[in-house]
């Protein structure tokens, strides 16, 4: 499939408002686009950026109507818009990531059966949907696990740990009863992230696969590239690029991985968009995970994803704001470290308000600077 290249000058269409859809409006207006926010927030970050800005819900039928006849292309960037939203705008414009795509990532249960279908290797799991289960009904080697909502859920949020079918049937009630998906709880190693790229053409371009670190659920660091062996980057890569081809996947999506002790590899989620885990290449890359997201949108060539600098991102949550503004000259006198903030008004706990970027000649170092900072910054959400 190839689509018509839309050049800049051209007014862009974004659904969502926050940090990835303020990241996407910079780079756009770089690159000489303009770009029209849709957005329920008055006070939404990339709404305070954009050239236009449609105060409205995702589903409200005129102002979709009004974005699709005023843009020549609409992205998102989070996977819970609806189908139908994205089919009606596709009526219109180009729409990239499609319907289809979104409507798989947005569902566990439709994800895992999606991967599961396709020969993707995952995590034993099963699909809860009543009230009450029986042990009979749950393999023992899903002890313990994790219970997780089938859609909404993010920065470890709609998740509980269960250790046995008691401990299940109250959190299946705590997380109000609907479709979950219960997950065997592994011996993790490591946990990564692949990013890719795929135009309307079929090419297809691969970040640096980032090392990442949580925190309560959280992305806490994100190292890159990561410190696993070349063959399961390798492996990473390909499964990555094999799964936007199944889907048959235009634009930026994120695949997140499980590498158990044994070294297995294991898929944990996809998602339709650019991901936190990407951030670093913002300063690390040739082309950041943004801008190729508007070059695959836009159907121009994909960007060079050469690292020139090794990267650690660290993240900046709410909780560091609770008594007062932070010292940002203690990421500044670092000279090579880059500040991005994201110009939200209120700093909740575990809200993700900015990051920074550190850059060295080695990751051991880009590390060790890291860290340093986040020490001066006292950062410890715990």
């Amino acid at each position: 499939m190839s689509t018509k290249s839309i050049m800049p000058g051209a007014m862009l269409g974004l659904l969502g408002g926050g940090q990835l859809g303020r990241l996407f409006t910079m780079a756009a207006q770089l690159m000489g686009y303009q770009v029209t926010v849709l957005d329920p927030s008055t006070h939404s970050p990339a709404g305070r950026v954009s050239d236009r800005f449609i105060c409205a819900n995702y589903d409200d039928q005129a102002a979709l109507l009004e974005l699709a006849t005023t843009c020549e292309g609409v992205t998102t960037e989070f996977e819970n818009i609806s189908a139908n939203s994205l089919n009606f705008l596709a009526r219109h414009c180009i729409v990239c990531p499609d319907a289809n795509s979104v409507a798989i990532a947005q569902d566990r249960i439709a994800e895992k059966q999606f991967l599961t279908s396709n020969g993707f290797a995952l995590a034993e799991f099963k699909v809860i949907e009543h009230n009450y289960v029986l042990s009979s009904e749950i393999p023992s080697s899903l002890f313990p696990g994790i219970l997780k909502v089938s859609r909404f859920g993010y920065d470890g949020k709609g998740q509980i740990k269960v250790d046995n079918i008691e401990q299940l049937n109250a959190a299946f009630t705590k997380l109000n009863g609907g479709s979950c998906v219960l997950e065997q709880l592994l011996p993790l190693k490591h946990e990564i992230s692949v990013i890719v790229a795929r135009g309307f053409d079929g090419a297809t371009s691969i970040f640096p696969v980032a090392e990442n670190k949580h925190q309560q659920g959280i992305l806490d660091i994100s190292i890159i590239p990561a410190r696993i062996p070349n063959k399961l980057i390798q492996t990473a890569c390909e499964t990555a690029i094999r799964l936007v081809e199944k889907l048959n996947y235009h634009g930026i999506l994120c695949v997140e991985f499980f590498i158990l002790d044994d070294g297995k590899l294991l898929i944990n989620e996809i998602a339709p968009r650019p991901h936190n885990s990407g951030h670093a290449t913002l300063d690390a890359c040739v082309t950041s995970q943004f801008e190729q997201q508007v070059r695959t949108l836009c159907s121009l060539p994909l960007g060079s994803t050469k690292q020139h600098s090794a990267a650690v991102m660290v993240n900046l949550l709410g909780d560091l704001w609770q008594s007062s503004a932070p010292d940002w000259n203690r990421v500044l006198q670092h000279e090579s470290a880059k500040l991005h903030l994201y110009g939200k008004d209120e700093a909740r706990p575990g809200r993700k308000m900015g990051h920074y970027t550190v850059l060295a000649t080695t990751t051991e170092a880009a590390l060790q600077n890291a860290l340093e900072i986040k020490q001066s910054l006292d950062i410890s959400y715990e």
